[in-house]
């Protein structure tokens, strides 16, 4: 197990003994929503069955609850990957609605601690162009990060994390001054439609969220779009959803790749791409029931990262 030398130890049992290996390939910055100590955050942790490798206090106190090496729990999907892979997680103080920046003392830490895992693990020295691309981020810039989607670390605290913290690794790991520009960051994707709809059984219908084209090239671009089936929706149904590409008057689609579900509730579907000059990103749902009969469709989202190219 790994253990930064300016955190104070802080070891969780039998989280720190018993959980899987993991090679650390990510960092992902949190916000605690509570105003508490590296100290505190650890009583907190031995509570419950989750934890992060890290916690940091407004004063600059850092702690270590788990080795680097050791899967913590912070991350949902980037926890641990089938590969062995996963990421490295701390947890910072804030106030109750995480909506504070990072103090002076919060923000040279983690630039320290930024530091220190690309030399010691060599997390490469970029932002997380997927949810599974090796580099440095913060909780809410792939959805795959939370189970349930968030707004961590807050609207302020991404703002430093794109002028002032990750620059300020960067600088400080490869000997540079840091940027009078931002780095290449990405924009979000955040759209959504609650109007019902009613899918026929077995015809693909064409969604809008604020319209139809979820992307426009060139561009590279991470998207999960999330469905809600009304309750009522036969168990059986089988739900079917793709994306494609077409030109700018949404002719000549491209090849399907399509992933299925089934039954009521929700449905995710994720791309993850290019897409070309010249060339639209649309998505579309098919809803096959062994009646016949339609299903609702209630609300419908749309979100993730992109990047011009």
């Amino acid at each position: 197990m790994a253990w930064y030398p300016g955190a104070t130890k802080y070891e969780l049992q039998p989280e720190s003994d018993g959980q899987p290996a993991i090679r650390p390939t990510q960092f992902i910055l949190h916000s605690i929503a509570a105003p508490w100590t590296a100290r505190r955050l650890y009583e907190y942790w031995k509570s419950t069955n989750l934890e992060s490798h890290f916690g940091l206090g407004y004063e600059g106190d850092l702690g270590q609850y788990i080795g680097t090496e050791t899967r913590a729990d912070a991350n949902a999907g980037a926890n641990r990957r089938p590969d062995g892979t996963g990421a490295v997680s701390i947890e910072t103080a804030s106030n109750t609605k995480s909506s504070d920046p990072w103090t002076d003392a919060q923000v040279e830490q983690l630039v320290r601690l930024g530091v220190w895992l690309h030399q010691r693990h060599d997390i490469p020295l970029r932002v997380c162009r997927s949810h599974d691309d090796p580099g440095y981020g913060y909780h809410r810039l792939h959805s795959a990060w939370a189970v349930s989607g968030t707004a961590c670390p807050g609207d302020a605290r991404v703002r430093q994390f794109e002028n002032v913290v990750f620059p300020g690794i960067v600088a400080r790991a490869t000997g540079q001054s840091p940027p009078q520009e931002a780095p290449d960051m990405p924009s979000m994707l955040n759209e959504s439609n609650s109007v019902d709809v009613a899918l026929r059984s077995g015809v693909w219908t064409g969604l809008a969220f604020t319209d139809a084209v979820l992307h426009s090239g060139p561009r590279r671009h991470s998207t999960l779009v999330h469905l809600l089936f009304a309750d009522d929706t036969h168990k059986e149904a089988r739900i079917e959803g793709r994306f494609y590409l077409t030109d700018t008057a949404g002719r000549n689609p491209s090849a399907y790749l399509t992933v299925t579900g089934k039954g009521p509730g929700g449905h995710q579907f994720q791309c993850a791409a290019d897409v070309p000059k010249g060339r639209h990103l649309r998505f579309e749902v098919r809803a096959t029931t062994p009646d016949g009969a339609s299903v609702r469709l209630l609300h419908r989202v749309v979100s993730g990262p992109y990047w011009a190219l």
